[in-house]
Formats: C-alpha cells, sequence, structure tokens
C-alpha cells in the first residue's frame, strides 16, 4: 500500500536493521529494557511462517523503515470469531506527521478484511498523550479495564 510516497509492506529481511532501531525506540519510548535476546526472539517469530504475530513495515521513498505494526489475530469467543490485535506501533520521530500513521492503519485495515477481522483491537498506555490522540480520531475508546496477574 502505497500513501504520500510512504509504502507498508510485510517485514522482509532487508529490513532488520531499520526495523531494530524502531522496536528500541518504542521500548525506549515505555521505559522497557530491549536486549538483543528479546530482539532477535521476535524477529524470529516475525519470520517464522507458523508464528501468530506479524509485522508491517512503513517505508519512505528510499527504502527506508520509518514506522513498524506488530500485529496477530485474537480469538473473540463471545463472537465466535477473530479480530485482530495490535501489540505494538511506532512511528520514527522524524517521520511523525508525514501520513506514516494513517499509512499502517490503511494497511492494517486491509489486513483485517483479507483474514476476516471484523475489528483491530490495542492498548496503549495513559501517559501516550500523542499517540491516544491519533487513535481518538481513528477508532472508539472503549470501557474496558486492562488487568494482570503475574504467574506465581
Amino acid at each position: 500500500m502505497a500513501s504520500n510516497g510512504i509504502r507498508v509492506i510485510p517485514a522482509e529481511e532487508r529490513h532488520k536493521a531499520d526495523w531494530r532501531r524502531l522496536y528500541d525506540g518504542y521500548a525506549a519510548f515505555y521505559k522497557v529494557p530491549m536486549t538483543d535476546a528479546i530482539a532477535d526472539n521476535v524477529w524470529g517469530w516475525l519470520h517464522d511462517p507458523a508464528h501468530v504475530l506479524n509485522c508491517l513495515i512503513a517505508e519512505d521513498a528510499s527504502g527506508k523503515a520509518i514506522g513498524l505494526a506488530h500485529i496477530r489475530a485474537m480469538p473473540r469467543p463471545l463472537s465466535g470469531a477473530e479480530c485482530g490485535f495490535l501489540d505494538d506501533l511506532f512511528v520514527d520521530p522524524d517521520a511523525r506527521g508525514q501520513g506514516v500513521f494513517e499509512a499502517l492503519f490503511k494497511a492494517m485495515d486491509a489486513m483485517a478484511q483479507e483474514r476476516g477481522w471484523a475489528m483491530v483491537r490495542w492498548l496503549t498506555q495513559e501517559f501516550n498523550y500523542r499517540g491516544r490522540s491519533a487513535y481518538d480520531r481513528i477508532a472508539t475508546k472503549t470501557p474496558f479495564i486492562l488487568y494482570q496477574r503475574e504467574t506465581p
């Protein structure tokens, strides 16, 4: 998919260094330490056809990766169907305001249509004001509250 000179495609091996730069930026934003072991594990998932996680990469006209979206299928038992779940979305700070966010969501919409997902869901942190402002333009905020229980 191309929009404003931005092309969104599945992650390819040639994207590894740019993907890592973007993923490191995402982790830094959430103050989560990123290690080579974690990044290598995720990169492996993205290139394993049997793994549920997918990665869409937004590239500029030169082919440089300027945004990423990690998305996967999520079962919805009450509807007896799957929806998409967006785990991670990050746009290079230097590319913000250029339509990368919109191009990634357009590609996710196409993926959802191809896979029969009625919706895509995601979570974000309360303090992600810029992201939430963008999400508020394109989606409906739900009343759900997220809980987490560590495995004993």
